[in-house]
């Protein structure tokens, strides 16, 4: 059965730093679960989670994508399409361009359409087009860069919702995905509700840690925190919640 994912687990990982939850990840045995590379194309567009959407490219050919012709119905057999239309409200794209930023994995059109119909983010490995415009929206829409060259150039969709390859990343339907202006990491479902609890929990500690290294504390003892340290944290902690019992 599918684990369900709370408002709550998914609130906690937007809270996160992609840096937190690689190392809450590197704790459970998961060593790359980032997608080097991957940047967001407006960086205030704000942090996000949620379910993975998959959508998967080979590279075109010219017997089945340069008929121009057909380019003119786009809309008909288009997976690509079909994947925007379906994806739901609170997912995120992710689109396995195959590392290849050649031509356009999606341009503002279908941003926009994504970002009406209530959808996350829009992730992919390789570029996208109308960079310009996508910048400038409210919308978190990651790529490892901008071409103006179109889709079918390169690319053609065959298929959605099944495992992919993300910046060698594996992917899967379901898993959650979190970003933020550092870029985007992958969490695999059956552990998102815990990842998420001990990332809130580590953001919480390292707040502290900062503010001591940053009034002259050493690294020893403080980064990571030893017995001392860690009374001094739950002291801090009870001062900041008023006196209440930590929650």
């Amino acid at each position: 059965m599918t684990s369900q994912i709370s408002a709550r687990t998914l609130e906690q990982l937007k809270y996160a730093s992609t840096a937190t939850l690689t190392t809450q990840l590197f704790r459970r045995g998961y060593r790359q679960q980032f997608l080097v590379g991957v940047m967001p194309l407006n960086p205030e567009a704000g942090a996000f989670a949620g379910e993975a959407f998959t959508l998967r490219f080979i590279p075109s050919r010219e017997d089945r994508d340069w008929d121009l012709e057909d380019l003119a119905k786009r809309g008909e057999d288009n997976i690509q399409w079909e994947a925007v239309e379906q994806i739901g409200a609170g997912q995120v794209l992710v689109i396995d361009s195959r590392q290849d930023p050649r031509s356009a994995s999606a341009g503002n059109m279908l941003m926009t359409r994504m970002m009406r119909r209530g959808v996350a983010a829009a992730v992919t490995d390789g570029a996208y087009r109308d960079g310009t415009e996508i910048a400038k929206m409210p919308f978190p829409a990651f790529c490892r860069a901008n071409t103006a060259s179109t889709r079918p150039a390169f690319h053609r969709a065959v298929d959605m919702q099944l495992p992919i390859g993300c910046a060698d990343v594996a992917v899967y339907p379901g898993d959650i995905i979190a970003g933020d202006c550092d870029g985007v990491v992958v969490i695999p479902r059956d552990i998102a509700a815990e990842v998420a609890e001990d990332a809130a929990e580590q953001e919480l500690r390292e707040e502290f840690l900062f503010t001591r290294i940053d009034a002259g504390a050493p690294l020893w003892g403080t980064y990571p925190p030893d017995a001392a340290t860690l009374r001094e944290f739950e002291r801090w902690r009870r001062e900041r919640q008023g006196g209440r019992a930590p929650e």
